[in-house]
């Protein structure tokens, strides 16, 4: 007949159900209380007449009497019954779990079971399991204050739906009434099982002692130590009560004092009860019932007690634990975590140098993470619930990373060598526990029929396992093992058994030493889940969070911190099937605790790497040649006499003092930087990834994304740009400081296997960009601004001179000092270190602006020709009739300007060639392979190829800095400009009389004092020389757009200017004569300028002895010194 009663599987099943219906009650009573996600009929203000109706009137409501109270329900009856539904269910599941529990209860209590936690241990934990999480469904219960109106508006729109209640709900109500005075209900309910619960706690008293222990005493038998005893090193680690060795102690307190408290006649009356439930009382001040919902255990106790007559010394007895946990628990429970540090720090060495001792020592590794989960979990409970103390400090724990940086690596180490583990166990079942459990059966001198099918399977199960399985790597099943056991500890466990399991204790001790062995064969990750895991800590975010803050704050435990976010993987195992709805606001909650964890720690060690880069930035920028004048001027004056330092004067030292050192103790801000790297970096060996609810996380990553946007803005910083005073860092020293940053970022990776490379690339390529990926400016549009607004704007207004000469821009000689020396900003080495910072693509962002300025300067100078259209056509026909032409330049307006623009558009045409040379030069000192196929590639194509392939291939070659017969971006740009409003034919005639414009206008020149050509500079005080790019560039373009013959075009336009600069000769007047020379020098300069013209065609039109003349004439005055 106890075959029958299968206690065991009733057992297993009900508790695996009432967790989920406790993690269910959990849920709704969260769900009501938080205004976010309570449920909206609840919130809604015109329900609350029928809600106060419905709690007042709870369970007998009038449906039909006081409908007026209910109408708000009536109108929305269907809604009300879908929103209510879930929770009406979650409800009757609590009374049908209430209903099996009760008969179980009473079952075990007519078959008076046998109950000893070190022999029939399954049986026995599983039974006070099931009364603890029963007691623990029905206080939840009882803290859902809005059960009676979730219940009572299903029913209201259930009865107006359908015209009757719902079958259940009298007795849910029935229920409800019944809980509300919870603790007397439930002692009521289990006086009639006081025997069975306390013979099961009494059973604890070997076991629960021997565990709460000081830690003085674990020292001094030192406890979890491999050392300790190393003749005994490859001894298998066994007991007669495995399973007891790593069962956590907040289980067994919450079995001690919610079954004590269900059972409390058996304090009263018995001593042993008394001093077990004592001993548990002096533990702490809370237990968990689920989540973060706990017990304030004194002060139910003592209001339970003082409700019943004869319990006045109990209550004395409480109120004298509650001051012994008060005084003694906090510090008990430190010293407690500083010795686990210790003792898992070693174990987890020994282990992982000798990993095949997890075979035969893998107790002492679930030991360990066991009473570091109690030790974890004690301290998180009480540091949200802290009492009022006079040493608040004991609940406050700076080394919490440590503690859980070492339970990680022992899980993660039981994981990798689950090989060795596996096949260590597999060999011992086989080979050992096999016979002994054959030896033991064979030993019994009754055993019955049932009894012996079981233990027969046990044996065969076991003497089948053999190496070769592991070897193949075949999956092992053993639950079912594992399940017969707890089946046998039933059948053998009831009155008047057959086999009384008590009698027989030899039995009991191989098979729980065989039931742990078979759990390391196949249930592994189960049981470190079981010992280890942390998922509590998700439901304390804010005690989690400031673990990590006080960790943080500590030198030695930065290199622990990797722990914080790796425990987070942990929080998706704590769901359960009955309650999927809290999995999504868990996993909300996990990824932002894991990301928090990720950010602080990789900003912690990002400005760590970016202040020591900052340093040895600085360090470099002493050894910088423009620092050298100091030096060079002490060595001219070393042979005066030396002259004595003024008093409080502080002599400035040479770099590389700062490394000579006299006493190695002394330590610089450097070395704490670098000791700090080295802590932080370390934190990152923990683990190279891990999955957070189905995400997987990788902590380098944050690190990288930290250090690309700080790097990022320290690049842009360091351009010191100022817009307000448009001062900016020459390019070479922005490039220098930027070269000292990331050969000091490259030295991370010595620390930490990231990716470096990738980052600064990432980074420098961003740079290339007008925008970085978080929208901000980056140094290619700081340059690019200040470029147009300052250098080019006053160049524009020729207070900074282009000088062919020396390839760069210089300051014009003024009475006011400039804000800035246009030579240090524009000479060759500060454009190449401008093209090394933005790169082929900055440039092109650069160049795009350069064009706009351009193009605007075009459409001025369209309408001009257009305002003097006629006048222009005039001159075109009549270039050869000097008296016609010198009638119609009077007429003619706008020449000063015409030329002023073109002068303009010619200096940043001069800009730009010089940046575009400088990016070569960059491009063949980093990629030569590939320079010299572009110019082949170039100098391929030929004049009469279609323009199309010739624009394409002078685009990539323009890209790349190589100068072409066409710019492409010129063309780009103007033919950008055309409208729908103008056709082909009049663009083309404006280009053609823009042309005339431009070489009518050329004598003009002369009467400007600051046309004088400079031998000095290589070209004009007032930037005219700029006119022949521009003359030559502009004319390419639009020709090019217009589909003309370019060189047809400029030839008349040589020939026009010829003659209009002959004119200069036949004028007597000396003002215009001043600078003639130098003005006939600008049609020498636009022919050597232009691919499309020759010396030939400009001999033909102007007599070269004109040219031989001007240039003798502007060189006499020049004095040349040799030598």
């Amino acid at each position: 007949m106890d075959y029958q009663q299968k206690l065991a599987e009733k057992l297993s099943i009900l508790n695996e159900r009432g967790n989920g219906v406790l993690i269910r009650m959990n849920y709704i009573k969260k769900t009501c209380t938080d205004p976010k996600t309570r449920p909206s009929f609840l919130a809604d203000k015109s329900m609350e007449p029928a809600i106060k109706y419905i709690n007042k009137k709870f369970p007998s409501i009038d449906f039909r009497g006081n409908i007026q109270h209910l109408t708000s329900i009536q109108r929305k009856k269907s809604e009300v019954l879908v929103a209510m539904s879930s929770y009406y269910d979650s409800f009757l599941d609590v009374i049908e779990f209430r209903d099996h529990v009760y008969e179980l209860l009473n079952t075990i209590d007519a078959c008076q079971c046998f109950f000893d936690i070190s022999i029939n241990f399954d049986f026995t934990k599983n039974y006070l399991d099931l009364i603890i999480t029963y007691t623990s469904v029905i206080i939840m219960l009882s803290r859902i204050d809005d059960k009676k109106a979730l219940v009572g508006m299903f029913n209201c729109a259930h009865e107006m739906t359908n015209g009757s209640s719902d079958p259940s709900y009298p007795r849910l109500g029935q229920m409800f009434v019944e809980y509300e005075h919870t603790w007397k209900k439930l002692t009521e309910e289990f006086g009639p099982h006081t025997r069975s619960v306390t013979s099961a706690l009494l059973s604890l008293r070997m076991v629960y002692p021997r565990r709460n222990l000081p830690a003085e005493q674990w020292r001094s038998a030192q406890l979890l130590s491999l050392l300790s005893a190393p003749a005994a090193m490859l001894d298998p680690a066994c007991c007669n009560t495995m399973a007891c060795e790593y069962l956590s102690m907040e289980v067994m307190e919450r079995w001690i004092i919610i079954g004590f408290l269900l059972c409390h006649s058996s304090v009263n009356t018995n001593q042993a009860s008394q001093e077990l439930w004592k001993m548990a009382l002096r533990s702490g001040l809370y237990l968990t019932l689920t989540r973060d919902e706990v017990l304030n255990i004194h002060k139910v106790t003592e209001d339970l007690f003082d409700s019943i007559k004869g319990y006045n010394k109990r209550i004395a007895d409480i109120k004298e634990c509650r001051e012994h946990v008060i005084v003694n628990c906090g510090a008990m429970h430190r010293e407690r975590r500083q010795f686990l540090r210790g003792a898992l720090k070693e174990l987890f060495n020994v282990l992982e140098d000798e990993p095949g001792l997890l075979g035969p020592k893998a107790l002492f590794v679930f030991m360990a993470l066991s009473f570091s989960r109690d030790e974890v979990l004690w301290l998180v409970r009480h540091s949200e619930n802290m009492p009022k103390i006079k040493t608040p400090e004991d609940y406050i724990d700076n080394q919490m990373a440590e503690l859980l940086f070492y339970m990680e690596k022992l899980r993660g180490l039981m994981r990798k060598c689950s090989y060795v583990v596996q096949r260590y166990h597999v060999q011992y079942l086989a080979q050992f526990d096999a016979l002994v459990l054959n030896d033991t059966i064979q030993n019994m001198y009754v055993c019955p029929e049932e009894e012996s099918v079981l233990m027969s399977s046990f044996v065969s199960t076991l003497s089948a396992l053999s190496i070769k399985q592991v070897e193949n790597k075949e999956e092992f099943d053993l639950r079912a093992l594992r399940l017969d056991w707890m089946r046998l500890q039933a059948y053998t466990s009831v009155n008047k058994a057959p086999l009384p399991i008590k009698d027989y204790i030899d039995l009991p001790k191989v098979m729980n030493l065989i039931q742990f062995h078979t759990r390391m064969v196949d249930s592994l990750d189960e049981l470190l889940f079981e010992t280890s895991e942390l998922s509590i800590l998700s439901f304390y975010p804010r005690v989690f969070e400031k673990m990590f803050s006080q960790s943080s704050e500590e030198m030695t435990m930065k290199r622990y911190l990797m722990a914080f976010p790796s425990v987070c993987s942990q929080f998706s195992q704590c769901g359960h099937p009955l309650c999927p709805e809290e999995i999504e606001a868990m996993e909300k909650r996990s990824l932002r605790l894991c990301v928090t964890f990720l950010e602080q720690i990789a900003k912690q060690t990002s400005t760590v790497v970016l202040e020591i880069c900052a340093e040895q930035c600085n360090l470099n920028d002493q050894l910088q040649p423009k620092h050298c004048a100091e030096a060079i001027s002490a060595a001219r004056h070393r042979k005066q006499k030396k002259q004595v330092p003024k008093k409080g004067e502080v002599l400035k030292e040479k770099p590389g003092a700062e490394s000579l050192r006299k006493d190695r103790s002394v330590v610089t801000n450097v070395d704490k930087m670098h000791l700090m790297l080295t802590e932080l970096c370390s934190c990152y060996s923990l683990c190279t990834d891990f999955i957070v609810f189905d995400h997987i996380v990788v902590p380098t990553e944050f690190l990288i994304s930290h250090l690309e946007t700080r790097l990022s803005e320290i690049i842009v910083r360091m351009a010191n740009y100022n817009q307000t005073t448009q001062e900016i860092a020459r390019p070479t020293d922005l490039l220098a400081g930027l070269r000292a940053y990331t050969a000091s970022v490259h030295s991370l990776s010595s620390y930490i296997n990231v990716d470096v490379t990738r980052l600064v690339k990432n980074v420098l390529l961003q740079q290339t960009q007008p925008l970085d990926s978080r929208g901000v400016q980056t140094i290619t549009t700081l340059y690019t601004n200040w470029f147009l607004e300052s250098l080019l704007r006053q160049a524009s207004n020729a207070l900074i001179l282009h000088c062919p000469t020396m390839h760069c821009f210089v300051n014009q000689a003024t009475e006011n000092d400039p804000n800035f020396r246009a030579e240090e900003f524009s000479d060759v080495s500060e454009l190449q270190a401008l093209a090394e910072l933005i790169g082929p693509y900055g440039l092109k962002f650069l160049s795009e602006n350069l064009m706009w300025h351009i193009t605007s300067q075009v459409s001025e100078l369209k309408k001009l020709v257009i305002e003097n259209m006629d006048i222009l056509v005039q001159m075109k026909n009549n270039f050869d009739k000097p008296e016609e032409m010198a009638n119609l330049k009077k007429r003619l307006t706008g020449g000063e300007n015409v030329l002023k623009r073109m002068t303009i558009i010619g200096v940043i045409l001069s800009f730009r060639a010089m940046a575009q040379d400088c990016l070569k030069q960059v491009l063949l000192k980093h990629c030569p392979y590939l320079m010299g196929p572009l110019e082949c590639l170039r100098d391929f194509i030929a004049p009469e190829d279609d323009i199309k392939v010739t624009l394409s291939v002078f685009e990539l070659a323009s890209a790349a800095g190589l100068a072409c017969n066409i710019d492409p971006a010129l063309v780009t740009a103007i033919s950008s400009m055309q409208t729908d409003n103008t056709s082909v034919d009049e663009e083309y005639k404006l280009s053609c009389l823009l042309l005339v414009f431009i070489a009518v206008s050329l004598p003009t020149l002369a009467l400007d004092p600051n046309s004088f050509y400079s031998r000095e500079h290589g070209g004009h005080n007032n930037n005219v020389h700029c006119l022949a790019v521009a003359i030559n560039q502009v004319a390419a373009a639009m020709f090019t757009v217009q589909a003309k013959n370019i060189e047809q075009h400029l030839k008349e336009f040589l020939l026009m200017a010829s003659n209009a600069l002959l004119q200069l000769g036949q004028n007597t007047e000396r003002m215009d004569l001043k600078n003639r020379e130098s003005v006939y020098l600008l049609l020498h300069m636009i022919v050597e300028e232009s691919p499309f013209l020759s010396q030939d065609m400009l001999e033909s039109c102007f007599p070269y002895v004109l040219l031989r003349n001007a240039y003798r004439e502007v060189y006499k005055s020049f004095v040349i010194t040799l030598g």
